[in-house]
């Protein structure tokens, strides 16, 4: 499970480090290009053969890959250009307990009072660390378009996560992966075709081979075993890791430092997100201790 944070954690840096390499579109066409490309052997002809069973979810499908794949992953570049790798992530933190809000009405969740409590902590400490301490500059200046972009990237995936559940596409992990996929790329030409120079740069191939093979294909996977082994509400809490390690690799590859804000409202929006997502598990263990 630490394996697919460190690859969720070195996309964030990749996706910072391309800023100043290749356009934010081609970008995003690229990576999900070079997946389709490495996965099609191994997926087609099983959509070729099931072709009658997916037919039924391509509408659903196609929505999915305009949220998860197309406009969430393309608002994360575009958000580098302006905003920093750690800021990313500690924003992008916040995406379960934004996925437990969107539950409420679309998964007739009832919303607790740790969720309610979890929120205000964690959206108070992403204030704090936004304005760099300064809550009033919200006021006076708002927050950099970055942060805006990858908050906004953060609510749209945290919509595809809970669509996704409330959906239960009857398909195969990599069936649905795939034709994802192939739907993102459509989205994602129009971009790629306005990036300007749509040859890839040396310096790019590298961010690209990442993006497309780790944070495209082996993070899924890694997520799908994950899963398998411990559960789907242990291996999310894993996720709650991946601030400190996006943190540890901005230091050491781009230069960033951890300040007082970053930890404090950091640490704020983590405990806000565990807090809010305790309460299932306690549910459980009352549930458990009443069955017996």
């Amino acid at each position: 499970m630490p394996d697919h944070c460190v690859d969720l954690a070195g996309n964030a840096v990749v996706s910072k480090l391309s800023a100043d390499v290749i356009a934010p579109g081609a970008m995003s066409f690229y990576r999900w290009f070079f997946a389709i490309l490495l996965l099609t052997p191994f997926c087609l002809p099983v959509v070729i053969r099931r072709w009658a069973d997916i037919k039924p979810w391509l509408g659903k499908l196609a929505i999915l890959a305009f949220l998860g794949m197309a406009l969430n992953q393309s608002l994360g570049y575009y958000a580098a250009t302006s905003t920093t790798a750690t800021n990313m992530t500690l924003v992008s933190a916040l995406i379960p307990l934004l996925s437990i809000m969107f539950s409420v009405p679309l998964l007739a969740q009832r919303l607790t009072w740790n969720a309610l409590v979890g929120a205000v902590i964690s959206l108070s400490g992403l204030v704090m660390m936004l304005t760099k301490g300064n809550p009033l500059m919200l006021v006076e200046q708002g927050i950099s378009t970055g942060d805006a972009l990858i908050l906004l990237a953060s609510i749209v995936y945290a919509l595809y996560c809970v669509l996704l559940k409330r959906w239960n596409l009857t398909l195969s992990t990599w069936v649905a992966v795939y034709m994802q996929g192939a739907f993102a790329l459509l989205f994602l030409m129009p971009m790629w075709l306005m990036s300007g120079d749509i040859a890839i740069p040396t310096e790019a191939w590298g961010l690209i081979a990442y993006a497309s093979v780790f944070a495209s294909v082996i993070a899924p996977w890694c997520w799908m075993q994950a899963i398998s082994v411990l559960g789907a509400s242990r291996a999310a809490m894993f996720m709650n890791l991946m601030p400190l390690i996006t943190a540890g690799m901005a230091a050491a590859l781009l230069d960033e430092h951890l300040t007082v804000y970053h930890l404090f409202g950091g640490g704020m929006v983590l405990s806000g997100v565990i807090l809010a997502q305790s309460r299932i598990k306690l549910r459980k263990r009352n549930v458990a201790v009443a069955g017996a």
